[in-house]
């Protein structure tokens, strides 16, 4: 289950990327800043959620390249959310989305600052590509929190797409009233096919 989850370029670039900022810590070639750190992990978790509530379910666009784009980054995940090869965010999305919010956070708190930023990211994304990838195989995680969260983002495929954004984190759908109970949605005759 491990070697299959460390076998997609997104989960293997992320943790080369975080591997090389913790081995310069180590000998003190970069220095982290906890707040930072944290930082940039909330960032990742307010952008999963908006990315996936209002990019990733957005009306298909009018220009083929960039529909083929939607398909690709989540309306076929939909269709076929059991296939490994579109659960993962492709490597080609990730890098350059990573290189601008960390740029960001270099404008702001300086360079140096953003490798902070840039370690907190990676680990927050890790983390929600490893939760994300526990809900789509057939395992049964041991925790209760772990069942939990399973089931949690599983409504948004199978009960309601509509609910339920925040697939590694659910706090946001509380915020922005996309939270519901597990029998509070009507089914959804559109979970599989988005917009069609």
């Amino acid at each position: 289950m491990f070697i299959t989850f460390l076998r997609h370029g997104s989960v293997a670039a992320l943790l080369v990327g975080a591997a090389i900022e913790a081995v310069a810590f180590l000998p003190g070639w970069i220095a982290f800043s906890p707040v930072l750190v944290l930082l940039g992990a909330l960032m990742f978790y307010l952008s999963e959620y908006g990315m996936h509530r209002f990019a990733f379910h957005a009306p298909p666009l009018s220009w083929p390249v960039a529909r083929k784009l939607q398909h690709r980054l989540h309306y076929d995940h939909h269709v076929e959310p059991n296939r490994l090869d579109l659960l993962f965010l492709p490597i080609w999305f990730l890098v350059p989305n990573l290189a601008v919010a960390t740029g960001l956070f270099a404008l702001i708190f300086g360079a140096e600052a953003s490798l902070s930023a840039l370690f907190g990211m990676m680990l927050a994304i890790l983390h929600y590509e490893w939760v994300h990838y526990v809900a789509h195989i057939p395992y049964q995680p041991r925790t209760r929190f772990g069942r939990w969260i399973k089931q949690y983002h599983l409504r948004h495929h199978f009960i309601s797409e509509k609910h339920w954004f925040g697939v590694s984190n659910p706090t946001l759908d509380g915020v922005f009233g996309t939270f519901r109970g597990p029998d509070a949605s009507e089914k959804s005759a559109t979970t599989r096919k988005l917009y069609s």
